[in-house]
């Protein structure tokens, strides 16, 4: 489940695994996290990589603690994480395409007028 050869340190990964989970509703809202040992028992990874992710989660407000109950999903961690995820998305897509664009000498106007194209079309396929 973990790429421990890759560039992306695995307490990101963790994160990202349990974001994914949240997205996905496997783990829903005010539902209980994994604690950072039970990650490091699941995952065969020293339980301070566990929390380190765990502590990415809680400083973006994706997971809070409840004193002596554990870690929790916050209420609104899905509809965060997938305003994240599409924020994300977009900009890499728009980043992709306006370097496609620059390589293959298109300008901005034709580009836009591209764009503007592509969305009339959609509109009338919609229709």
């Amino acid at each position: 489940m973990l790429d421990t050869d890759g560039s992306k340190p695995i307490y990101v990964q963790i994160a990202e695994w349990i974001e994914k989970t949240i997205i996905d509703e496997t783990l829903p809202a005010d539902e209980k996290v994994y604690s950072q040992y039970q990650l490091a028992e699941l995952f065969n990874i020293n339980p301070a990589t566990a929390g380190k992710g765990l502590t990415l989660l809680l400083e973006a407000e994706i997971i809070y603690k409840r004193r002596g109950l554990g870690t929790f999903v916050a209420p609104d961690a899905r509809d965060k994480l997938l305003a994240k995820r599409k924020e994300e998305t977009l900009r890499r897509l728009i980043q992709e395409l306006l370097t496609e664009a620059t390589l293959l000498g298109v300008d901005e106007h034709h580009l836009l007028s591209m764009i503007e194209a592509e969305r009339a079309q959609k509109r009338g396929n919609d229709s």
